[in-house]
């Protein structure tokens, strides 16, 4: 396929008796067992593991070598859908006995070549099962999309429509699953964020510039409609960005919008768009990192009131200038509360190395187009001064009272975490709000607890009796240790909600021999830090 290519199938479900072929199909894929776990099943540890690194032979051997009554209908499905297999008509008939071949083709899921149970049938869509936990809970899903390269063995179509990956696993993760009246999932794709937020939302809005890609996402809408929960209304919107919804308001805004920095000005745009094309799902057409700055700073137009918007994003890092600082002028543009974690970070060769390879595009395969996207990738970023390109999360929230913005964080965090954060990220915001409405005098007050998470780690030279460092660590969220002084370890371990704040501080005074006042100084700004990172949180 040329680089200018577009996808030539059409979407699933695009015929009059849609409906009923649908329903049948999920009952199909049900009964068969067709889920992540009866796929993994089916294909066993090591090659479920070698599948995930798009690697096809060992998950063949164990289709082929596994094969039981009860089996032979995912096994069938799995070799049609996620390796590109085709499968015998027979096959796909006992697969889906509801819907049958017949049935699958009216809906645009394969093409038959012949009546005949030994004709062969090829998928046109890719079609597999989903599972993922979020802070609403377990999900557990069917999604179609476009084949994949793996099943393929090709480039990508430049109108290719993506399935679930890494990154919307990631999004769909972090957002806050709070009960929400509007949500709008801005840049829907295959509609995986529009169906996690069904679950929580009263009505639901995707955009996407893609037909193709609202396409897919309305057949997944109605695919899976009887699991998504609570039934909200999803509405599908065609338009760029922000345009499909201007003068609308949300309580919740989730993007994985086209972030990827790719050249399109000049001469090194011109020998991109010439060696690969531009792909709809990732590329924003704007120069750098000017598409999410754009969003950071202008969706708030589209925030209602408290409302919070979750999106992921990539920046360059200029030289002579910290990411911090320019990721920071945009927040202070945006007149939003903001929480930025910067969660990797690629050189220029690695960034254009991932999303070359990313298209389909190999040295191996067409080493003439993967030279010339390359080299204008790396002059792309030398003309910017780019030195490296950051990829992370950015949580913004309008004011409720349409006062100034009280939070503004940023902040790197690339060691593991603690999925899904949502939960953490919405309480995150809760104990900001708390700490904000209380000065010093208010703090001292309160009453703390521990939370449930945290443990405290002990470090001892060999031979002494007491630890030279002592880290409180955090076993949930973002897993954060923070090193505790001998008096804030100690006013940690003694927070159980009985004592105020200040009657700690007092006691521990006492204890250490410290003036209350320099005690209070030092652990004060500390205690704040770890209720805003949920190590300590209000009693009751």
């Amino acid at each position: 396929m040329s680089a200018a290519a577009g996808a030539s199938t059409p979407v699933p479900g695009a015929t009059e008796d849609a409906a009923p072929l649908v329903g049948a199909l999920r009952a199909d894929l049900e009964s068969a067992g067709y889920t992540v776990d009866g796929v993994e099943e089916a294909l066993g540890e090591v090659a479920s593991a070698a599948l995930h690194r798009e690697q096809t032979v060992p998950a063949r051997r164990a289709l082929a070598r596994s094969v039981t009554p009860a089996r032979a209908p995912r096994a069938a499905l799995a070799r049609l859908f996620l390796l590109g297999d085709d499968v015998s008509r027979g096959e796909l008939d006992r697969a889906l006995p509801g819907l049958g071949t017949s049935g699958a083709v009216r809906l645009g899921l394969v093409t038959a070549a012949g009546e005949g149970d030994d004709d062969a049938v090829r998928a046109v869509v890719d079609l597999r099962p989903y599972a993922a936990v979020d802070a609403a809970g377990e999900a557990s899903w069917w999604l179609s999309s476009d084949l994949a390269e793996l099943a393929t063995g090709g480039r990508l179509a430049t109108d290719h429509v993506l399935g679930a990956g890494g990154a919307s696993t990631t999004l769909a993760q972090v957002t806050a699953r709070t009960p929400v009246g509007r949500v709008l999932d801005l840049g829907t794709g295959c509609g995986i964020q529009a169906l996690h937020a069904a679950r929580h939302a009263r009505a639901v809005v995707g955009t996407d510039l893609s037909r193709r890609a609202l396409n897919f996402a309305r057949f997944n809408l109605a695919l899976n409609a009887p699991t998504t929960g609570p039934a909200a209304a999803v509405e599908l919107r065609h338009g760029s960005m922000l345009e499909p919804v201007a003068g609308d308001r949300f309580d919740l805004v989730v993007s994985n919008p086209p972030f990827v920095i790719t050249p399109h000005a000049g001469a090194a745009g011109r020998a991109v768009a010439a060696a690969l094309g531009d792909y709809e799902y990732r590329d924003g057409g704007r120069s750098g990192d000017d598409l999410v700055r754009d969003l950071v700073r202008d969706v708030g137009q589209v925030l209602a009131p408290g409302g919070v918007a979750q999106l992921l994003g990539n920046w360059e890092h200029r030289r002579g200038e910290p990411w911090s600082e320019r990721v920071g002028e945009w927040l202070d543009a945006s007149g939003l509360d903001g929480w930025v974690i910067q969660r990797e970070v690629l050189d220029p060769a690695e960034y254009a190395e991932t999303w070359i390879r990313d298209g389909g595009t190999t040295a191996e395969r067409e080493p003439a187009a993967w030279a010339a996207a390359y080299g204008a990738w790396l002059d792309d970023f030398a003309g910017r001064d780019v030195e490296a390109v950051g990829f992370g999360i950015v949580t913004l929230r309008r004011p409720v009272d349409g006062g100034r913005p009280t939070l503004r964080r940023l902040e790197e965090h690339t060691g593991s975490v603690h999925q899904p954060l949502g939960a953490h990220v919405a309480a995150s915001l809760a104990a900001h709000d708390w700490l904000a409405a209380r000065d010093d005098a208010a703090l001292a007050q309160a009453h703390l607890v521990v939370a449930d998470d945290v443990s405290e780690e002990r470090f001892h030279t060999p031979g002494q009796a007491d630890p030279n460092v002592v880290v409180v660590r955090q076993g949930d969220g973002l897993g954060r240790g923070v090193h505790a002084s001998t008096g804030l370890a100690a006013f940690v371990g003694v927070c159980d909600g009985e004592l105020a704040v200040g009657q700690i501080v007092g006691a521990l005074g006492a204890l250490l021999d410290v003036p209350v006042d320099d005690l209070r100084a030092e652990l004060l700004p500390a205690v704040r830090g770890l209720v805003r990172d949920g190590f300590l949180r209000p009693a009751g």
